[in-house]
């Protein structure tokens, strides 16, 4: 397997994942959310406020897909990036798949306290994104558990990751 792709709900700390995986593998990391802004020149955000989720959600494929080219990589992936079109089961022909769960209260308090900006909670207040979150989650969990590898988000220990990833390999 010469590509591990993060998938996980928003907060779960999926980039940071990356880096430091890719970083003790000796590999690149790529995230998909920057691949999609370089490409078509517009943040996430603004392509979100601008057309609309379905379109987002065709082009992300594309991007995901485009990474098949790549070798010896860490993809850190987009929330809703395992839970359209065949996306998940694509990443799992073309890579290992590693989840970083989250538990839903986790996952609002770092979206809350978080400089990144996310389209799909935007101007909720604390209660709103309570209740959005758990709703969202659990209707992106199964996807999420089609990964082959599960590691907690919370305390993220990239020794048990290494451990999991070696015996997969």
């Amino acid at each position: 397997m010469d590509r591990i792709y993060i998938v996980g709900y928003m907060g779960a700390g999926k980039t940071t994942a990356a880096r430091r995986l890719a970083q003790r593998m000796g590999w690149e990391v790529v995230d998909t959310d920057a691949l999609f802004e370089e490409k078509y020149k517009i943040s996430v955000n603004d392509f979100f406020n601008k057309y609309d989720e379905p379109l987002y959600r065709k082009l992300e494929s594309e991007v995901l897909k485009a990474t098949e080219s790549l070798d010896h990589v860490v993809v850190s992936t987009g929330g809703g990036t395992a839970c359209f079109f065949d996306n998940m089961d694509w990443m799992n022909q073309h890579g290992l798949t590693v989840f970083l769960r989250i538990s839903p209260q986790a996952a609002v308090d770092r979206v809350i306290h978080s400089r990144h900006k996310r389209p799909l909670v935007e101007g909720k207040s604390e209660e709103e994104l309570t209740e959005f979150v758990n709703q969202h989650y659990a209707s992106r969990l199964p996807f999420y558990e089609q990964a082959r590898i599960t590691a907690k988000s919370e305390d993220f220990d990239i020794e048990s990751l290494m451990e999991a990833i070696k015996d997969i390999l």
